[in-house]
């Protein structure tokens, strides 16, 4: 078990005010990441608004399978992530190294899963840019779609792979013997990241692969 003052800062005067600061800092950070998220999804609604037969078109590309099982894994990932914080607040340095690992199991299931589907679009030609194909008059529109595909689900991946590597660092500090009962704001602020980062693919999944799929 870590020694108290080893893991406290100098300004803060106990780890409970520590703690409380690192969740108001993650909240807020966040809360940045909200807005960022939030200009995208209005952008979305706005060119769905203008365009709806080229979105509903669009829809019909994206591989509802895989999409389906990203979800599931993710879902799943999120259960692995909530234990893992349980097993730092008790003390379990095992069972919190286990649940970490599980967690970057599915987190990176999730990953290779989606660049599959990306390795799909490729060879399918739905790359947005000169070598798009698409038959049809609604060819550009549905190319913007597509391009609010992969940046939207680009940029969920990126915050993936930060997830990742910070889950690593996490299992490097647990068998360190560096967290404990008194001391786990590290573990509970990742799990905060990566519970927001499930979240925004539960707002994607339907907003990409179910919209307007039964047309």
């Amino acid at each position: 078990m870590p020694d108290t003052h080893s893991v406290l800062a100098h300004h803060f005067d106990d780890l409970t005010q520590q703690h409380e600061a690192a969740s108001l800092g993650m909240w807020v950070f966040l809360a940045t990441e909200i807005m960022f998220f939030g200009g995208l999804f209005v952008s979305y609604a706005v060119y769905r608004f203008l365009f709806p037969q080229a979105w509903a078109a669009g829809s019909h590309l994206t591989d509802l399978w895989l999409g389906s099982i990203n979800t599931v894994v993710l879902i799943g990932s999120s259960l692995t992530m909530a234990m893992a914080v349980y097993f730092a607040q008790m003390g379990k340095r095992g069972m919190l190294i286990l649940f970490l690992v599980l967690t970057i199991v599915l987190g990176c299931a999730f990953l290779g899963i989606k660049f599959l589907e990306y390795y799909h679009k490729y060879a399918e030609h739905h790359i947005p840019g000169y070598d798009f194909i698409y038959p049809g008059p609604l060819a550009r529109q549905v190319s913007l779609f597509v391009v609010f595909y992969f940046f939207m689900t680009g940029m969920h991946a990126v915050h993936m792979v930060i997830g990742v590597g910070l889950l690593a660092a996490l299992i490097i500090r647990a068998s360190r013997n560096e967290f404990s009962p008194a001391y786990f704001s590290p573990v509970e602020v990742t799990g905060l990241y990566w519970h927001f980062v499930d979240i925004i693919w539960i707002f994607l999944f339907p907003l990409l692969y179910l919209i307007d799929r039964h047309r």
